[in-house]
Formats: structure tokens, C-alpha cells, sequence
């Protein structure tokens, strides 16, 4: 058998004392450790401040049904009817062109001042009047206003003129022009200094109105 351990005696005796010398001292301890490091408060948190949404509430009008006025109603299909008026022996008399004799054609009443539209009669013609010497003839014939010269105006007026069996030019209209510029005076003056052929119908010579343009351009000098 073997020999049980035995501890000396006086080791018995001192246990309880050791046991409570050392848990005093580990008392001692935690106190001091707990007094050295204090525990750390926690820290505040701070919350932000928040803005307020406010909504706001709008009312819809509601919606009105407008009533449109009805359509007009269709017109009624016109129904023809005896006219008591027309007598039952009337007649129409034939009339034909063969006996058609060309005239020369009065020259327009005169128009009054300012822009106007003015319409004149058309005559028919197989051949066009023609400026002799051609178009440069009539803006060789051109004076150009001092006042328009000095204020530097150019452009085109347009000119009807009347130009009779003999080639002369008996009546000028301004259709499109440069008013308060002496221009259209200046083109008037222009064709009516100038001569022509007159105008041909079936080999016959006949006054007939034409429109003529006149151009005004300043020469520049180089």
C-alpha cells in the first residue's frame, strides 16, 4: 500500500488565515483599480434638428361642363322657280367675233393722290410693244433726282404706260413706286421720252398698256 501524503501541521493551522489575508488583499485591489481607472461615462449623442414639412392643402376647382350652342342648321337646297318677270318671247342675239375692229383705248380718268389700285382695261395683242433700242434706250432716258442722289436711295419703279398705234407713250401710272423720293417722276419722264414699236394684233397696229420697270442704282466710283 502506499503511504498516504500528510501535510505538516502547521500549514493545517495557517490555511484559513492565508485564505482570508488573500481575499482581503484582492479586495484591496479591485478597490484601487476601480479608483485608478474610473469607469467612462457615456457619451451624449445630439440629435439634429429636423425641419418641419409643412404640406399644403390645395383645393381642385372642379371641372364645369360648358354647353356649346347647338350648330346652325344646314341651308335648305335652293328649289328653281318660274320667274314671272321674263317675258315668254325674249330671245338672245347670236354674237360673234368676226367683225371685231381693234380701237385705241381711252386713257384712264385720273386717280387721285396717294397709293391707289388702279385697274385698266386689257387689250389683246399678238405682238407686245417694244422700246426701239430695247430697254437700255429707256434708262439711258433716266435723270436721277439730286435728293435721291444725296440720300443714297436706289430701287425699282414700275411703270403702266399707254403706248398708242404710232409708238408714243400718251399716259403713265405708277403701280409700284418710291414715293417722296422723285424717283417715280423720274420714270415716268424717262419712258415717256422714250419711242417704241407698237403693238401688232393680226398684223394691225394698236395702242395697249404695258408695265415697264425702271431701275435706279448709283454708280460708285472706284
Amino acid at each position: 500500500m502506499i503511504a498516504q501524503h500528510q501535510y505538516p501541521l502547521h500549514l493545517k493551522q495557517m490555511y484559513p488565515v492565508v485564505v482570508r489575508i488573500t481575499g482581503l488583499i484582492s479586495i484591496v485591489l479591485v478597490t484601487l483599480f476601480m479608483l485608478v481607472f474610473p469607469k467612462s461615462a457615456p457619451k451624449k449623442v445630439s440629435l439634429g434638428t429636423v425641419d418641419h414639412i409643412v404640406i399644403e392643402q390645395v383645393d381642385i376647382p372642379e371641372t364645369r361642363q360648358i354647353t356649346r350652342p347647338p350648330p346652325p342648321a344646314r341651308p335648305s337646297v335652293p328649289i328653281e322657280s318660274e320667274s314671272e318677270d321674263i317675258a315668254d318671247d325674249l330671245t338672245i342675239e347670236e354674237t360673234t367675233l368676226e367683225n371685231f375692229e381693234a380701237w385705241d383705248a381711252a386713257p384712264p380718268p385720273p386717280a387721285p393722290e396717294g397709293p391707289q389700285v388702279r385697274f385698266v382695261r386689257f387689250i389683246p395683242y399678238d405682238e407686245p410693244p417694244v422700246p426701239i433700242g430695247g430697254y437700255a434706250a429707256i434708262q439711258r432716258n433716266v435723270e436721277y433726282p439730286e435728293i435721291a442722289r444725296e440720300a443714297g436711295i436706289e430701287g425699282t419703279v414700275i411703270i403702266q404706260a399707254f403706248v398708242d398705234k404710232k409708238g408714243r407713250v400718251t399716259q403713265t401710272v405708277v403701280l409700284s413706286g418710291l414715293p417722296n423720293t422723285g424717283l417715280n417722276e423720274a420714270a415716268m419722264d424717262a419712258i415717256r421720252k422714250t419711242r417704241f414699236k407698237p403693238a401688232k394684233q393680226r398684223d394691225r397696229a394698236v395702242g395697249v398698256w404695258i408695265s415697264i420697270p425702271v431701275n435706279f442704282k448709283l454708280r460708285t466710283n472706284s
